[in-house]
């Protein structure tokens, strides 16, 4: 069972007195590796034996853990900080109901759901730290060595909500930005496939030239490249149309390594093209087109 299948689960069960203790132990975390129970009570302003209460149903939830040592200490684990940014969500109206997983990665797990008007939605929860910390280091510009998982995820949540919303008033294909709370993305639904997974495709290279002309439409409207561009990152829906997903590494044109980026963003999608559909297009010819406000024949 994932962490946000466990939360869901336990969210249902939560009263206001246990999001309350989640609350404190997320502010105390920013200076407590794990956070003494006798300052969870000061903070709630429960009793110890309140506070003892409460830390028993959330451990039994498995949202928090505990440390035994010089003191008795909690911190909250993924699902806990599930808990809280879902609680925000109801809160703010984005959110009614879960559904089904639409993909469970190394670096986020996203579901189908539900608003209060019936709409579905995407949700997003990111995961940094299921890959080794090094590999996220060396992929993640915003990352520091004494920066924890869940606030490395947020900030991850929060980079790619900020893409999303650069990116989508342009008409790029991208998922709608709708809402983001801590580690958590809301965002318009996302319905086909990883274009890595399909077997064939009718029309592959009308399939790449929409991709193209989106990394066109971002760097040229928008000013930004997606910098980790794989066919693992574009959605090949049922009507064959895309949708370029997964922003949190994205960087602006004017970035000192912006050319390098993008032209590996672009060599990733036509050695695709290439092994998969025999296409063969000009890398040099490709980048003219994506970088210069002119239209250009690339095939």
């Amino acid at each position: 069972m994932s962490s946000a299948e466990v939360a869901v689960q336990a969210f249902r069960k939560l009263e206001s007195e246990d999001l309350r203790v989640l609350h404190v132990i997320e502010t105390a975390m920013s200076k407590h590796e794990f956070v003494p129970k006798e300052l969870i009570a000061k903070f709630t302003k429960f009793s110890l034996e309140e506070t003892a209460f409460r830390l028993g149903r959330l451990s039994k939830f498995r949202l928090i853990r505990h440390m035994r040592g010089p003191y008795v200490g909690y911190t909250l684990n993924y699902a806990g900080y599930d808990c809280l940014a879902i609680n925000a969500l109801v809160k703010a109206g984005v959110l009614e109901a879960f559904g089904k997983p639409l993909g469970v990665g190394k670096e986020a797990d996203v579901y189908d759901a539900l608003n209060p008007k019936g709409e579905r939605i995407a949700v997003k929860f990111h995961r940094l730290g299921r890959i080794s910390f090094r590999q996220t280091r060396r992929k993640r510009g915003y990352t520091t060595e004494h920066t924890g998982w869940l606030f490395q995820s947020r900030l991850a949540a929060e980079k790619e909500f900020q893409a999303l919303r650069l990116v989508y008033p342009h008409g790029v294909a991208v998922p709608k930005p709708i809402s983001q709370n801590r580690h958590v993305l809301a965002m318009g639904m996302i319905e086909g496939a990883e274009l890595a997974e399909y077997k064939e495709i009718p029309e592959p290279e009308k399939v790449l030239k929409e991709i193209l002309s989106n990394i066109r439409k971002a760097y040229l409207k928008a000013g930004l490249i997606h910098a980790d561009l794989s066919e693992y990152n574009i959605i090949l829906k049922p009507d064959m149309h895309t949708l370029i997903i997964d922003w949190p590494q994205y960087i602006t044109k004017e970035h000192p390594n912006a050319q390098q980026l993008l032209t590996r963003d672009v060599k990733n999608i036509l050695r695709y093209f290439k092994r998969k559909y025999m296409l063969k297009v000009k890398l040099k010819e490709v980048l003219a087109y994506i970088t210069e406000e002119q239209k250009m024949a690339i095939f």
